[in-house]
């Protein structure tokens, strides 16, 4: 995938927090847990989430799928159908 990242940057396991993101037009409750953050997108990358100051935290590059929270802690099953939609095409 054309992206780089900076790890863990939003600290340690101890400053994890959940918060809502607008994931492929779907407002999404998510969990950050020592994410990471896009810091450079390639030109075939799609942005499919920022939070509201504008950090990247999903990408998708064709069949690839990256971000950086953890969907399945919250019981939120956008993302994962988002994925299942991609798998279909």
């Amino acid at each position: 995938m054309d992206i780089s990242v900076r790890r863990n940057a939003f600290g340690s396991q101890l400053d994890s927090f959940e918060w809502q993101v607008l994931f492929a037009g779907a407002l999404t409750q998510v969990a950050f847990i020592r994410a990471p953050i896009v810091e450079r997108v390639g030109q075939n990358v799609e942005v499919l989430a920022t939070l509201e100051d504008g950090r990247i935290v999903a990408v998708r590059q064709g069949n690839l799928l990256a971000t950086s929270f953890h969907p399945e802690l919250t019981g939120e099953k956008s993302v994962h159908e988002y994925f299942l939609g991609m798998l279909a095409t």
